[in-house]
């Protein structure tokens, strides 16, 4: 497929992340059908000259290429593998593009599903967070069919800066996992560190200044710790979708027989969050579950 300024673009899943990536593709000037669980998340898309549609089935119908940004793999095999999903109404010739963070195994399942019904699929879960999506700076991570993928640089263009092709269906999900797997790890080490720089009386504005751009420096570093620093615990990633992100890596490193043991200590903490009723939250919340853990009172030197 030629991607054109004709060319119909469908968009499943508006929330936190897929509301800025779709509203990319809108401004790049191409017909956009949408949906949402939640129809008023998509009323800036709408605003802005998208067109709403009742179901997946029907963005499907209406739609050349189909976008799913959705939360669960549960929910990407119900909303493209479903009795009503996009596989079914998809006109043949057409794409379905996942960039859920899910499985390898169900972005392999979803291939095959579409390739004996004439339909495309690729994966492309994206690395960036609300930021990346806002400021179309995501690193994109595909995988499936090269030409395929290659026939839609332009859509990836518009919500990317760092568009990598990985491999076969499935590669792209594998190359997320890596992500989250370093994230995992980053993240505790981050908290445990402003953690220790607040107890020990440090000034964290000076701490940060003095470690962000040395060798401890990272993409979390820069842009998570400023938000701790100022008490802002709102999503720009789900803790429930990061408990997710690392149950798959868990479960695709059983299939590998690999033994990931930091990722596993990592998953208890994230868990005691979403025990506390921390799961809205953004993963920085894990703070607070430290902090609780060592009965600190983070509005209170002690």
């Amino acid at each position: 497929m030629q991607i054109t300024k004709t060319t119909r673009i469908g968009w499943i899943g508006t929330g936190i992340m897929g509301s800025n990536m779709a509203g990319h593709i809108l401004r790049g000037g191409y017909p956009l059908f949408v949906y949402n669980r939640t129809r008023s998340k998509s009323a800036e898309l709408l605003a802005g000259g998208a067109v709403w549609c009742d179901s997946p089935s029907e963005v499907a119908a209406r739609s050349d290429v189909v976008f799913t940004m959705v939360g669960y793999p549960c929910d990407v095999e119900e909303t493209i593998l479903g009795d009503n999903g996009i596989i079914v109404t998809i006109n043949r010739g057409g794409i379905i593009v996942d960039m859920t963070t899910s499985s390898p195994t169900l972005a392999r399942k979803i291939e095959i599903a579409a390739r004996s019904r004439g339909i495309s699929a690729i994966d492309a879960p994206v690395s960036g967070g609300d930021s990346g999506a806002k400021n179309a700076t995501l690193s994109i991570m595909i995988g499936g069919d090269k030409q395929v993928a290659d026939s839609i640089l332009p859509l990836f263009n518009l919500m990317g800066k760092t568009i990598i092709y990985h491999g076969e269906s499935g590669a792209g999900q594998y190359a997320k996992t890596v992500n989250q797997i370093l994230i995992a790890g980053n993240m505790i080490g981050l908290c445990e560190a402003l953690l220790f720089a607040y107890r020990s009386g440090l000034d964290l504005e000076r701490v940060f200044q003095s470690v962000s751009t040395g060798a401890a420096g990272s993409w979390s570093l820069t842009n998570i710790a400023p938000r701790i620093m100022r008490g802002d615990f709102e999503p720009g990633f789900l803790v429930e979708h990061f408990v997710k992100d690392i149950g798959i890596a868990l479960e695709e490193s059983r299939r590998m027989n690999l033994s990931l043991p930091g990722l596993s200590l990592v998953e208890q903490f994230y868990i005691a969050a979403k025990s506390k009723g921390y799961e809205k939250n953004g993963t920085q919340i894990l703070l607070k579950v430290l902090a609780e853990l060592n009965n600190l009172n983070l509005d209170k030197k002690s």
